[in-house]
């Protein structure tokens, strides 16, 4: 199995004291509906998505015989359509993918980009200080080049068998057809902001100036035709042709209009990436680089709590109050150091043993340490930067799939906050996702990481998660969710991993999630008291509504097991 670890990579950095690292905002899309559910058991192949029209759709390219990367180009281009407040082809992903055959695990990195007359001063106002949030995401500006549909024509050139316009099929006859909107999709339009700035949006989303209603019949044959093009073209026309050209044109706004331009998207190109592994109780975790900062920080997690007898605990205040610690401790390291590793150096030592080690002493058992300031890993060469600011985010998706041959894929895909930009041309949505970029390029003198810059790529939470042991495939897993996907993949690796949880009760456990602030607690049952218990020793606490989207997959001795996240509308199926 040729697996890299996360060497090779070099970041300097220094704790600006004083700078808060995390905003204590919980992940912003409410679970509007709990669907009880149990895991799905299958001998041969099996996916798992966030809607169960794409769920259906790769199902079928499965059970045709094609491969993870057929399913997956199905079940996205049917995810942009029924589920597109979270995803689709304005916006990008990252994708890690098993290859059975070869032992070979690549990553795949399809995020979007700035363009590149963007630089620091990006996301100031006239005055020179940082645009509200909600003021910088509605409009063009907030967009960058988008990945999504290069990556599923690279995907499919690397791995696909089945024919390219075949897979776009299943899509293009549910947009001319239509499709009955769900309880989330309508849910979701009704508490959007925005939706009405832009003609074609307001048009879709709000016909007749109502929201959309559950159940009624959806047609979209703007983006039946987009896929058309797709099917005949490939990628080409997104980045060098007309829907290119008509996304520059849908951009340039009267409302925050945006920069970019046909060079920025004829520059653009998906990057295939080592993938960042470590080794935690005997299992090889492995995830995304940067520029997200999902594999790292979910390695720090899990490093910061390796040194404590977590099977021996139950599921209660003295393990959530670990977890919240050594996420505590992961956030501050986060919001420091990562960013585009092409623009910026990450620490060598970023998940050394000893590193990790070092920092897991700092957590008290009896009594939480309140906000955590960075440490200083090996490899850094003591260039002065200063944290990040996290910001509330959503609308994202995630999917996982293992056909006939094993094969594998764990993906997370997104437009940014639900709805991204609010603009949308030739039937999808554009990305937001300039809006994941630090809004300050510096502080006390000393830039952030993650700061804008020409051709950049906005650090992201996306953690998909492909896990080994004795260099056999034995876990998929990820989630959406804002920054808080770090803590739901960490979680349903604790609970797999040490507790040998099915994965459907896995996905079920309450969250605690802390970004190195409050610490955040699920509401429902036991919430009161769990919150109490961390309360008697130090944490702030909120009790709040934490919206994940798990999808996981573990392969078993007796086959596969899949699960989908209730909190949402996903289902897993397999043959």
């Amino acid at each position: 199995m040729q697996l890299a670890r996360s060497g090779g990579l070099i970041l300097a950095a220094l704790l600006a004291s004083g700078t808060a690292l995390a905003q204590d905002t919980p992940q912003p899309e409410e679970t509007t509906a709990i669907a009880e559910r149990e895991s799905v058991s299958a001998d041969d192949f099996m996916i798992a998505t966030a809607h169960p029209l794409a769920t259906q759709a790769g199902y079928d390219v499965l059970a045709a015989g094609g491969t993870a990367a057929d399913a997956a180009v199905a079940a996205q281009t049917m995810l942009g359509l029924v589920e597109p407040q979270s995803s689709g082809l304005g916006g990008g992903a990252f994708l890690l993918y098993w290859d059975a055959a070869s032992g070979e695990l690549t990553t795949y990195d399809a995020r979007e980009k700035a363009p590149l007359a963007a630089d620091g001063d990006y996301w100031l106002d006239q005055n020179g200080e940082p645009l509200e949030f909600m003021t910088a995401v509605v409009g063009g500006r907030s967009a960058g080049v988008p990945g999504t549909p290069m990556l599923l024509e690279v995907l499919h050139g690397d791995h696909g068998s089945m024919e390219w316009a075949e897979l776009l099929q299943p899509a293009i006859d549910t947009a001319e057809n239509g499709f009955s909107v769900s309880q989330r999709m309508a849910d979701s339009v009704a508490g959007a902001d925005g939706l009405d700035t832009f003609v074609e949006t307001s048009e879709y989303f709000l016909p007749g100036g109502e929201p959309i209603a559950e159940g009624s019949t959806l047609a979209n044959p703007a983006y039946a035709e987009t896929l058309r093009l797709f099917a005949e073209q490939g990628s080409e026309p997104f980045y060098t042709g007309e829907i290119a050209e008509d996304i520059v044109a849908a951009l340039n706004t009267n409302i925050n209009p945006g920069i970019l331009t046909m060079e920025d998207f004829a520059a653009y190109e998906v990057v295939k990436r080592d993938p960042v592994c470590m080794d935690y109780r005997g299992y090889e975790v492995c995830g995304m680089g940067p520029p997200s900062s999902g594999a790292y920080t979910v390695g720090q997690i899990l490093g910061l709590l390796e040194p404590f007898d977590l099977a021996s605990m139950e599921d209660g205040v003295e393990f959530r109050h670990l977890f919240a610690e050594a996420s505590r401790l992961a956030f501050a390291d986060r919001g420091m150091y990562l960013g585009d590793s092409d623009f910026v150096d990450i620490p060598t030592g970023y998940l050394d043993d000893a590193y990790l080690e070092e920092r897991s002493a700092l957590i008290d058992p009896e009594a939480s340490m309140g906000r955590a300031t960075a440490g200083t890993p090996p490899g850094w060469d003591e260039a002065l930067l200063a944290p990040d600011i996290e910001r509330p985010r959503a609308g994202t998706s995630h999917f996982v799939i293992i056909d006939g041959e094993g094969n594998a894929i764990s993906a997370t895909t997104t437009i940014e906050s639900g709805f991204g930009s609010r603009v949308m041309t030739r039937g999808f949505l554009l990305n937001n996702e300039l809006t994941d970029f630090s809004f300050a390029p510096e502080a006390d003198g000393m830039p952030v990481a993650n700061r804008v810059e020409p051709g950049k790529r906005p650090r992201s939470s996306m953690a998909p998660t492909i896990v080994f042991e004795n260099d056999e495939l034995v876990l998929l897993t990820g989630s959406p969710g804002g920054a808080a996907i770090i803590p739901y993949t960490a979680l349903s690796l604790v609970s797999i991993l040490d507790w040998g949880m099915d994965p459907q009760e896995a996905i079920d456990l309450p969250h605690v999630t802390n970004l190195n602030g409050a610490t955040n607690v699920e509401e429902g049952e036991g919430a009161e008291e769990l919150a109490a218990g961390l309360e008697a020793l130090g944490h702030e606490v909120n009790i709040t509504n934490l919206n994940s989207g798990l999808h996981v997959i573990s392969i078993t001795d007796d086959g596969l097991v899949g699960a989908a996240d209730k909190r949402r509308e996903g289902t897993a199926m397999g043959e």
